[in-house]
């Protein structure tokens, strides 16, 4: 079977891509797909197109550059597949690369391909369509394989380079700070205020490195189809050196937020739900990194100000009518609830 045209998907000019050539391309790369070759584009929020593509008898995923003018260090495909072939060698659960293809040409911008994992996506943070019995072994999964990633040295696997060392923080909360001052959208001063707050308390520089995703969270994960065990982790596009903590603190949000809230957990009987405690979470990611600094305070609260100024900026597209999503101006009152959040944890301590 061979599908020609992806109409709607916004590939390629209007809005069809030719897959013959792609075709052509792959039989050479590959070999002869004897007669299968199938493209379906995978439904869900991902900012770089990504399909399934049933090569002969391969099954394989294709993940691409969006079409039209990008920021500059945006969707940034060829770091996510420099990724996958350097974690492919180790425990890190990750797709097999296959090929990694630099020319704009056949699909109007670069591509990747790599091994379709065979597994489930859970989103509900509250694991409801699970078993209870496997919902708190499924968090645990979550923070072994984040522990396992932030394990790798990134210099052992040829990333040493992949980012820059040291004072973490200190650039990224200058950064967001930046992104949100360009805001044209009105000031919003709970995000003002939890700057300031983590301004004040951020942490001496440890020095610690790794690898981090930078979204880490249920939904970019795939999990074996019958066990609590993650199979593959996913959109790497936002993946650099960075310190681990920013990881394991943006893991924990969905404890600091309510279920209305972007699906967190705040304010449910976890008890009764068969779900982990936050402190239970991180007690496993510590056992299994047991030199690791404690999360404190200004972690999660940096997360959850990094979330807001995301917000700001899912609001000012969905208001000059160039956000991706149609649902993308619900998403705007998140903002303010986001930095109050930050704000309540840095309140607690």
């Amino acid at each position: 079977m061979v599908r020609r045209t992806l109409p709607g998907t916004g590939l390629g000019m209007a809005g069809l891509m030719d897959v013959t050539a792609l075709r052509r391309l792959l039989a050479e790369r590959l070999g002869p797909d004897a007669g299968r070759f199938e493209l379906t584009p995978i439904s869900g929020g991902q900012s770089n197109p990504t399909f399934f593509l049933d090569h002969g008898a391969r099954r394989l995923v294709l993940r691409k550059q969006p079409d039209g003018p990008i920021l500059k260090g945006a969707h940034a495909i060829d770091r996510e597949y420099r990724v996958l072939e350097a974690l492919a060698p180790t425990d890190v659960p990750v797709p097999a690369p296959v090929l990694y293809h630099a020319d704009p040409e056949p699909l109007g911008t670069p591509f990747y391909l790599m091994e379709r994992v065979e597994g489930r996506v859970l989103t509900d943070t509250a694991l409801a369509e699970l078993p209870p019995d496997q919902r708190i072994p499924t968090w645990m999964a979550v923070a072994d394989a984040l522990a396992a990633m932030h394990g790798i040295d990134p210099q052992a696997v040829g990333l040493g380079d992949y980012g820059r060392p040291g004072d973490y923080f200190q650039r990224q909360l200058a950064r967001w700070d930046r992104q949100y001052r360009a805001s044209p959208s009105e000031p919003i001063p709970e995000i003002a205020h939890l700057h300031a707050w983590l301004t004040a308390n951020q942490p001496p520089d440890d020095g610690a490195v790794a690898l981090c995703h930078g979204d880490f969270r249920l939904g970019n994960m795939l999990f074996h189809p019958t066990e609590p065990r993650v199979v593959a982790i996913l959109d790497w596009e936002l993946s650099t050196l960075g310190h681990p903590l920013a990881d394991l603190g943006f893991c924990c949000m969905p404890w600091h937020t309510a279920p209305e809230e972007y699906g967190g957990l705040l304010g449910l009987d976890l008890v009764a739900r068969s779900l982990p405690e936050e402190s239970a979470f991180v007690a496993r990611y510590m056992a299994v990194r047991p030199g690791s600094a404690p999360l404190l305070p200004f972690h999660r609260a940096f997360a959850l100000y990094r979330f807001a100024v995301i917000f700001v900026g899912i609001a000012d597209r969905a208001a000059a009518g160039s956000a991706a999503d149609p649902e993308a101006a619900k998403l705007a009152p998140l903002a303010r609830r986001f930095a109050i959040r930050g704000l309540e944890v840095s309140e607690r301590g």
